[in-house]
């Protein structure tokens, strides 16, 4: 069954080395940095966990016994499909689109890599064991994953195994008995600090020579040796719920994980210096897809909440009537609709494998990633049009509005008809939080290389996509005519049927 927000935000109380601001932190959930975020994780957990949303939020365990929460679910038909995504869609409304690596995350991936467990089984059959006992360990305990799958910005130039130091990336330094360890950093470990596991492993293509980082391993974030390093946090630095709405609640936090002499014993290990399958487990499982289909429907959650804020500020200005601002709402209307009839389409277009487990139809998961990156900057601009000014023209923080002597003067100059200056000020407040505050700038940092660099993704889409279907098209269109006209079985077609 699926955990408690309470049991998850117990279990972060192990005495797990995160550090910020020059110092370690002793428990996550207390402060100031993650401690709404962490509530913010255990409220999906409470979501998951009522009874009143089962039908929603839970699924058959593929290991039998009690239902489990449905993130973890190995999709094998249509249906299946539509009742991740309708749960997807429930806790990515609960953030409203902006926790990009909550727990239903790294849980689509290894559900992909559960219900294709016979790759990772070419090393040897213990591998494929061991991604199916973890998962099922996954549904059983209703974990949190993180990942880290890019290695830092050091020397792109060079591959890993020919970096200065052949223990700056995350790889394996050697065997010992019952396991092997780990030395080494990746970058971008959104969510490390709020989740119970990280996943070790790397997306990134590899060369003859990089074997010791062609890995896939998990294991505790509470692992001696795992060191976890936070960005600067956006909640810390908030002043008040009511100025920084989303930041103080929603900030996952991005950190560069430090594995230090990490010891992951054999059970926890499933690609195991094998270049061939460290790609493998991405692109021919449902790993790939599957993950990208939940962060399509949380895009989606995102773009609508956006579309949201653009409309209640159009008619709090009083101009949601006027041709030119009802085409701007209707192109961000459109744009966010996009989104949502492709994530709806791969789920209708779904591919079932050889090994039953269905696939979101991959051309429109892709197309959708492949529009990302241009569509979340142009709909962020779109917004800063439409609210003009009324986004820099307001109140330092909200004790002016609490101030005996300011709060009459903000009442009386900044309002709108049958808005108050409060409601006005918070409409706002969390508008700029969206699209100009620290947080909303690394959303867009983040939307745009959610998967890599653009043209990677444009690539992904290029290799996914029936060019063969296409094609087809074109030459029928070609053979139906020459230089003489159209061919005989054209120019005599039957009337009507051209």
């Amino acid at each position: 069954m699926p955990r408690t927000g309470t049991d998850y935000l117990d279990r972060l109380r192990d005495g797990r080395a995160v550090f910020i601001d020059g110092e370690r932190v002793e428990d996550v959930t207390a402060h100031p940095a993650f401690r709404q975020s962490t509530r913010s994780v255990a409220r999906l957990y409470d979501i998951a966990a009522d009874p009143a949303n089962a039908e929603l939020m839970t699924a058959e365990s593929p290991y039998g016994g009690d239902p489990i929460n449905v993130i973890h679910s190995i999709p094998r038909s249509h249906e299946d499909l539509n009742r991740r995504r309708r749960g997807l869609r429930k806790w990515s409304e609960s953030t409203f689109g902006t926790m990009g690596r909550s727990p239903d995350h790294v849980a689509a991936f290894f559900a992909g890599f559960a219900g294709n467990a016979g790759v990772f089984g070419r090393a040897g059959k213990e591998y494929a064991e061991n991604v199916v006992n973890f998962h099922r360990k996954m549904c059983e305990e209703d974990l949190y994953l993180a990942y880290t799958i890019v290695p830092p910005q050091i020397d792109r130039s060079k591959p890993a195994s020919e970096q200065a130091d052949p223990h700056l990336y995350a790889g394996v330094k050697e065997e010992r008995d019952g396991g092997i360890v780990i030395k080494g950093a990746q970058m971008l470990g959104t969510g490390a600090t709020l989740a119970d596991y990280i996943h070790l492993s790397t997306i990134f293509p590899l060369r003859p020579g990089d074997e010791n980082y062609a890995i896939s391993v998990v294991m505790p974030v509470a692992t001696e040796g795992v060191q976890v390093y936070s960005r600067r946090s956006y909640a810390e630095g908030a002043t008040s719920v009511f100025d920084y709405p989303l930041s103080t609640r929603f900030d996952e936090t991005d950190s560069l994980v430090v594995y230090d002499d990490v010891f992951v014993p054999w059970e926890n290990v499933f690609v195991y210096r094998d270049i061939e399958l460290a790609q493998a487990q991405w692109w021919e499982t449902a790993a790939h897809v599957l993950g990208n289909h939940q962060a399509q429907v949380r895009f989606n959650t995102k773009l609508d909440f956006l579309t949201g804020i653009a409309h209640l500020v159009a008619k709090m200005n009083g101009i949601a009537a006027l041709p030119p601002v009802q085409s701007s709402l209707g192109e961000l209307a459109a744009h966010a609709s996009l989104v949502g009839g492709l994530v709806h389409g791969a789920e209708q277009n779904c591919m079932i494998d050889d090994e039953g487990v269905a696939h979101p139809g991959h051309a429109e998961t892709y197309a959708n990633m492949t529009l990302q990156s241009d569509l979340y900057p142009k709909v962020l601009q779109m917004i800063r049009e439409l609210c003009g000014g009324g986004l820099i023209q307001l109140p330092s923080s909200v004790d002016d509005l609490r101030s005996a002597e300011i709060g009459p003067v903000l009442e009386r100059y900044i309002q709108s008809p049958g808005v108050s200056s409060e409601e006005r000020v918070k409409l706002l407040k969390l508008a700029w939080d969206m699209v100009g505050s620290e947080f909303a700038s690394r959303h867009l940092q983040y939307e745009m290389f959610y998967a890599g660099a653009p043209f990677v993704v444009k690539m992904r889409m290029f290799q996914n996509y029936d060019f063969d279907r296409a094609d087809a098209l074109v030459r029928e269109a070609l053979d139906a005519y020459d230089m003489d006209g159209f061919r005989a079985e054209v120019a005599t077609a039957p009337e009507g049927d051209s």
